[in-house]
C-alpha cells in the first residue's frame, strides 16, 4: 500500500523519467528595459527546479528545456487620489515561455506567465521598492512555470 504512494514527492511532482533539465536564457525584449531582469529571471527558475526537484542542471541537451523570452514589463496607475495623482502604482512583468519535455513530448506548451506588484503612488520603483516588486512576481511566476511543466497542478 505505500509502495503507491512513494511515487510522488513533496513538491507534487510525481514520478519523472527526466533526469536532466536546462535553462536557456530568457531575453528581455520588452519595450521598456529593467536592465538585469533577464539574468536575474534566468536564475530564478534554474534555483526553484533545483530547489525543488533532484533534477541536474545542464547547459545543453537537457531531457527538459525551459526557454523563453520576457515580453512586457510596465507600470500602470491603479487608483487615483482625489487631485488626480496615483495612490498605488502596478508593476507588471510577462514572461513567455516555451517547455519541451524530451520524454513526454505530450507535455510540451508554450504560453505566457504573468504576475503584478502593488506599490504606493508616492513611491518610484527603484532601489528596495523595485527589488521587492521583482523578486516578488519572479516567484510567483516561476512557481507556476513549476506547477504547469512538472507539478500539473
Amino acid at each position: 500500500m505505500l509502495s503507491g504512494c512513494s511515487v510522488y514527492n513533496f513538491t507534487g511532482t510525481g514520478k519523472i523519467d527526466a533526469k536532466t533539465f536546462q535553462v536557456n536564457f530568457f531575453q528581455n525584449n520588452a519595450d521598456l528595459i529593467e536592465p538585469g531582469i533577464d539574468r536575474q529571471f534566468t536564475l530564478a527558475l534554474q534555483d526553484l527546479i533545483q530547489n525543488q526537484t533532484n533534477l541536474n542542471l545542464v547547459s545543453n541537451s537537457g531531457d527538459l528545456v525551459y526557454e523563453g523570452e520576457i515580453v512586457d514589463y510596465r507600470t500602470t496607475p491603479m487608483t487615483a487620489t482625489a487631485d488626480q495623482q496615483a495612490a498605488q502604482n502596478r508593476l507588471t512583468i510577462r514572461v513567455n515561455v516555451r517547455f519541451t519535455n524530451k520524454k513526454k513530448e505530450t507535455d510540451d506548451f508554450e504560453k505566457p506567465f504573468e504576475f503584478y506588484y502593488d506599490y504606493p503612488g508616492a513611491t518610484l520603483p527603484t532601489s528596495a521598492v523595485l527589488n521587492t516588486a521583482i523578486q516578488t512576481i519572479f516567484e510567483r511566476i516561476t512557481q507556476d512555470i513549476f506547477n504547469d511543466s512538472l507539478a500539473k497542478w
